[in-house]
């Protein structure tokens, strides 16, 4: 299994709007994102689908920069 096919099952939420916005970000924005930015996706996909929906809502703000500037990408970056 390559590592794209890992996040990509990584991507996978309890919540399918996460998933497609998720999903959408490995496959537009990750491969040309830096190694810091690879990093905060993982780290990302990591937490809690509540603490997820926070960051992309505005709610909650992540903590470190890199994660931060993923979640603006995310954010900012979803065209259905």
């Amino acid at each position: 299994m390559t590592e794209l096919s890992r996040l990509r099952w990584r991507c996978r939420r309890g919540m399918r709007e996460l998933d497609v916005v998720m999903v959408y970000y490995l496959d537009h924005h990750y491969d040309g994102a830096s190694a810091q930015d690879q990093a905060a996706f993982r780290e990302l996909i990591e937490c809690q689908d509540p603490e997820i929906l926070d960051f992309l809502t505005g709610r909650a703000l992540p903590q470190g920069e890199a994660l931060n500037r993923v979640v603006e990408v995310i954010r900012s970056g979803y065209r259905p």
